[in-house]
């Protein structure tokens, strides 16, 4: 029987330990890479991979974590930037909502469509709260959501978001810099959210060196996910 990959998060949380996830999006990842990035996401000792992007062509998520599955033992967890982004290749699914933003195809419209699938599916479903930070450009999340990120200034806003999400039975929450953000989300921000959840924390977005990861750590996140800085440096390395 597969172990909760939320109860270990869970437990890690509890006991003080620091997770790292690597992103891997699809659509810029070619197939024949995997072998390689597989080796490279092992020796980083990342404890999980997560899989997804804003755009990625329907179809493609499923034959790139089955490869994926074929390299690597690390659990998949899938990020989907939207429904048709499922497959149950994949170990464990983020069921977002973004929490930031007030467009309802992303608050409960996509979850919705996600049903039919997930009904039937093996995936560990892990309700998650999304809350965008603003990492200082204009991502492909904001594109496609169509939504404002929370300003790095404004850390009540984030911290009720957060708290809020917590209330409406969220499992995670997840402060997201955004894909090749500029900067990571604040100390103050993950610090002032950590204070006042009691579910573990996940950051990412713009972070690219362990000054950055370390900063993340210290002030209270549990899992950090590292994407664009992995992707564009094939030595990169903490």
């Amino acid at each position: 029987m597969r172990k909760s990959i939320l109860a270990f998060i869970q437990n890690t949380s509890f006991k003080g330990e620091k997770l790292l996830a690597i992103l891997l999006d699809p659509d810029k990842t070619s197939l024949d890479k995997l072998p390689e990035m597989a080796s490279r996401i092992e020796n980083l000792k990342a404890n999980f991979i997560f899989v997804g992007g804003s755009f990625v062509e329907n179809g493609i998520t499923d034959l790139f974590v089955k490869t994926l599955k074929t390299h690597s033992e690390i659990p998949v967890i899938l990020f989907p930037g939207d429904f048709s982004q499922l497959t149950n290749h994949a170990d464990a699914l983020l069921f977002l909502s973004l929490l930031s933003g007030r467009n309802p195809e992303y608050l409960i419209e996509q979850q919705i469509k996600s049903v039919p699938f997930l009904k039937n599916s093996t995936l560990e479903i892990i309700p998650t709260g999304y809350i965008l930070i603003d990492g200082g450009t204009n991502s492909s999340v904001l594109k496609m959501s169509n939504t404002k990120p929370i300003s790095q200034e404004n850390i009540q806003l984030a911290v009720d978001t957060a708290v809020a999400g917590m209330y409406k039975g969220k499992q995670l929450i997840y402060l997201e810099a955004g894909s090749g953000a500029k900067v990571p989300v604040n100390s103050q921000i993950i610090s002032a959210v950590k204070k006042h959840i009691n579910i573990p924390l996940i950051v990412g977005g713009g972070i690219k060196t362990k000054e950055q990861l370390n900063n993340a750590f210290e002030n209270g996140a549990d899992l950090v996910v590292v994407g664009t800085a992995f992707e564009n440096n094939n030595s990169f390395k903490f």
